[in-house]
């Protein structure tokens, strides 16, 4: 008999048949469950071996005719016995050259066979190179072509897809994580590979647009100021340099908005874009590295820049030049210049720029001074630098912000529609002291953003703001040196619809960067831990949470949480030593003492 798709024998019948199945094991079943094969006698089901069938012959005799199985048993095996009754059973059930039921049999046309046998080669050929395919996998040893496949799993991990077939065959989860994982098993990815900027869908190509020539107009001569880009060392974008003159401060930017005409294609290639993106492995431009290497001040003996000129009177910037320009900048780290501030010109653009924070700070501006570090990968080195609070960095950063806030009055002034930066009040203010304090005042603040309107910036200090002097680096001031240039040479501005239209995706450019480098950074710090399992460090408690203490851990400016101790209290220093550091997952896990 048939039971399902078994052999059995029929040891009784009564009310029920009872059939010996492989294995001795014996079941009652009712006659509608089972399928007469054979009348028998049988007393094994281990003799249920016919050898094998003459399938060719079989196929050419029945061209025309249909068979019951014991007609096919005997076509195929030349006799009609339980073991050949069994193997046409197979034989009808391989669908191969025969269709139809026991009592019924028919021979598949040629083409139906000669299709079936394809396919079945297909799939043993797709098996076999499965099976290949998930033995290099395991064995981390993949081809171009096993890449390639690749690239389904791949997209789960950065996130553009939330399905691969190849996961699930794995027994895998669809999801980021898993994906990264997998990946970094597999050895397409290598173990420190950073996903993060792509995860967080940052654009990793750099434009490749031609760069036009600077165009011969009428420029301000102010080569005869001494002229200064101070920035981090290693910086290769400078776009801003300080000069003073008496009591006026100027601050000379690239001139972006000479090559970069509003509606062209290197304009939609940095509105696109929104930003430089600075990941510690490389920078992401939003503008051709020609256009870089062709306005960054200090590059040339003589660089072309949009000056912004001021004075200040002790309450506001006022008597605002702007003005495309020649300069000759030097260029110097803040390190170098710090050494230099008693001595001018640095001693008077400090006067200025101390007076200037005094009034920011007391219009409640808060100075919330957390740890920050350069993160860049050297030559394969995860090098971490700590940012320190220097006098050369806050003179610039004022000197900067004093340029923004000159830039929106000029623009206030003359009625130029340009965006504006603003932040709201915070529900509470108060001038921080120690780093939990900075810490839970800083998660007080709400987002800045850019609009058609001024509003005052809290965190700031300032009524009025637009950021100015990075066009090179920030599509937002290269928005605003496009409208401001236009004014003074004369030319049509956009009106305030289509700056709208160009600001549209300024915030969620601007964030979706800041994720990009806050993971990237995260990534690398990491991945110095990890190169570093003896590494041990002070941290500071700056949050106490219900089981976990938040800590920032001062020399890799890195926020984390640690089970939360009994002596932990704000403001506290523990000593770090690492556990594990879980890359895929982002997480490092550390031990603490006090």
């Amino acid at each position: 008999m048939l039971y399902k798709v078994s052999p059995a024998i029929v040891s009784s019948i009564s009310d029920k048949i009872e059939i010996q199945l492989a294995g001795g094991r014996t079941k009652r079943v009712r006659d509608k469950d089972v399928t007469l094969l054979h009348p028998g006698p049988l007393t094994s089901l281990g003799a249920l071996e016919p050898g094998d069938p003459a399938i060719d012959e079989a196929w050419e005799l029945l061209e025309d005719e249909q068979v019951g199985l014991s007609d096919l048993a005997e076509f195929l095996y030349g006799d009609f016995s339980p073991a050949s009754a069994w193997g046409a059973w197979r034989v009808l059930q391989d669908g191969m050259y025969f269709e139809g039921e026991p009592g019924s049999i028919r021979r598949r046309s040629a083409d139906a066979v000669r299709s079936e046998r394809e396919a079945r080669a297909q799939k043993r050929e797709a098996e076999a190179a499965w099976a290949g395919f998930r033995e290099r996998v395991s064995a981390g040893e993949l081809d171009d072509d096993d890449r390639k496949r690749l690239a389904e799993v791949e997209r789960v991990a950065l996130g553009t897809s939330e399905r691969s077939r190849i996961l699930t065959r794995f027994d895998v989860p669809e999801t980021a994580e898993a994906a990264h994982r997998f990946l970094v098993r597999c050895g397409y990815w290598h173990a420190e590979h950073n996903p993060w900027a792509a995860r967080a869908g940052a654009r990793l190509d750099d434009p490749e647009i031609g760069v036009p020539e600077l165009p011969d107009e009428p420029r301000r001569d102010l080569t005869g100021l001494e002229a200064w880009a101070i920035d981090d060392a290693g910086n290769q974008d400078p776009d801003d340099a300080i000069s003073i003159d008496g009591d006026r401060i100027w601050v000379h930017v690239a001139d972006v908005a000479a090559l970069v005409r509003s509606g062209g294609h290197l304009d939609a290639a940095a509105r696109e874009r929104g930003a430089n993106l600075y990941l510690p492995e490389r920078i992401h431009t939003m503008l051709p590295a020609a256009v870089t290497h062709g306005l960054g001040l200090g590059l040339a003996e003589q660089s072309p820049a949009l000056s912004f000129g001021f004075r200040f009177d002790g309450d506001a910037v006022t008597d605002i030049e702007v003005a495309p320009s020649w300069v000759r900048v030097r260029r110097a780290s803040y390190d170098e210049i710090d050494s230099r501030m008693h001595d001018a010109p640095f001693a008077q653009i400090r006067h200025i720029t101390d007076r200037y924070r005094a009034r920011r700070l007391a219009r409640d501006a808060a100075r919330i001074d957390l740890p920050e570090v350069s993160v860049r990968v050297v030559d394969g080195e995860v090098v971490i630098r700590p940012l320190p609070k220097l006098d050369s960095r806050d003179m610039v950063t004022d000197a900067m912000l004093m340029a923004g806030e000159a830039a929106a009055r000029f623009a206030q002034a003359n009625d130029i529609p340009i965006p504006y930066v603003m932040q709201p009040r915070p529900d509470e203010v108060r001038q921080p002291q120690g780093m939990a304090d900075m810490y839970a005042y800083r998660r007080l603040f709400k987002p800045s953003r850019a609009g058609l309107e001024p509003d005052p910036h809290f965190g700031l200090g300032l009524e009025i703001y637009a950021r100015a002097t990075s066009p090179l680096r920030r599509y937002s001031d290269l928005l605003l040196h496009q409208q401001l240039r236009a004014h003074v040479l004369g030319r049509p501005v956009l009106p305030a619809d289509r700056l709208l239209e160009h600001m549209a995706s300024l915030d969620a450019s601007a964030a979706l960067v800041r994720r990009a480098e806050r993971l990237s950074n995260l990534h690398w710090k990491l991945v110095h831990l990890q190169r570093h399992p003896r590494w041990s460090g002070d941290a500071v408690v700056v949050a106490l949470e219900e089981r976990k203490s938040v800590v920032i851990v001062p020399e890799l400016a890195l926020e984390t949480r640690i089970r939360r101790a009994p002596d932990h209290a704000l403001d506290a220093h523990l000593n770090l030593s690492v556990r594990e550091v879980d890359l895929p997952g982002q997480n490092v896990y550390f031990d603490a003492s006090a």
